[in-house]
């Protein structure tokens, strides 16, 4: 039976330039391979020790890019290895099968959400007339399944960011900060989901995950095991649960670690 590995992408396998966390000196610092250009930019790394690892992981379980990015913010990234299959996008709300989306899954997706959710446009607008535009840069919504803002995080006031959260946990919604973004999604929306459906297409008998951020959360809860980096959200909430590993490294070395851990755990369980 194969094994499957659902990632996180952003602060898990890859690092934009300021989330590389490059402390060694400049002289020891690790070969980078861009994964990502936006507007003729580099904009997303890896190391290409991790770009090895990965193109061996891709030719040993069905490896799943699991990520909050829309459909097109996901196809600007181009990974080493074999093309994956399945792809998992907009936090769950698309699922890629040889790129293209599963549109009975995304329907099953959009019908729940309006089920047990207070409406995108009610989010959206209650964003708009309580963000602050001294440290609100874009204001975006994103497959018109969620909404997210990009801004100062030095600005930001940490107390309008919990009143967010307990007025949409009220509304069947979570929020999560993540770097500059500010994200608004609702909470059936969940990467666990879409997960377990690539699960049982496939017939994965173990399933493997990592993440950093709050909406990574349920995913690492639904895998048989997870890994969790040094940084982000989780990290730093001391977020932990008994099948998950948080491991010290931080930035661009946590996901090195992380695809050597993947690929110790999928040969383990080979026969």
């Amino acid at each position: 039976m194969p094994v499957l590995v659902a990632s996180d992408l952003d602060r898990t396998l890859i690092y934009s330039p300021a989330a590389l966390a490059l402390t060694m000196p400049d002289a020891r610092a690790p070969r980078l391979l861009c994964v990502e250009v936006h507007e003729s930019r580099p904009l997303s790394f890896m190391t290409e020790t991790a770009a090895g690892l990965l193109t061996d992981l891709g030719d040993a379980a069905v490896f799943v890019p699991t990520t909050t990015r829309t459909r097109k913010q996901y196809q600007r990234i181009n990974l080493p290895g074999p093309t994956p299959k399945y792809a998992i996008c907009a936090n769950g709300g698309h699922l890629l099968v040889d790129g293209v989306s599963d549109l009975d899954w995304h329907a099953r997706v959009t019908t729940r959400l309006a089920d047990e959710c207070a409406p995108l446009d009610e989010v959206r607008e209650h964003l708009l007339a309580t963000a602050d535009p001294e440290w609100v840069r874009k204001h975006r919504v994103a497959e018109d399944l969620f909404a997210y803002l990009v801004v100062e995080r030095e600005l930001l006031s940490e107390e309008w960011v919990k009143e967010l959260a307990v007025w949409a946990e009220n509304r069947g919604w979570t929020v999560s900060l993540q770097g500059r973004k500010i994200y608004a999604v609702p909470k059936p929306l969940t990467k666990s989901a879409a997960m377990r459906e690539v699960a049982r297409r496939t017939g994965a008998e173990l399933t493997l995950a990592a993440g950093d951020s709050l909406l990574d959360a349920d995913l690492l809860l639904a895998a048989d095991r997870g890994w969790r980096p040094g940084h982000g959200e989780l990290a730093e909430a001391d977020w932990a649960a008994p099948a998950v590993t948080g491991l010290p490294e931080r930035g661009v070395l946590a996901g090195e670690r992380i695809l050597r851990e993947f690929l110790k755990a999928g040969r383990t369980a080979m026969p």
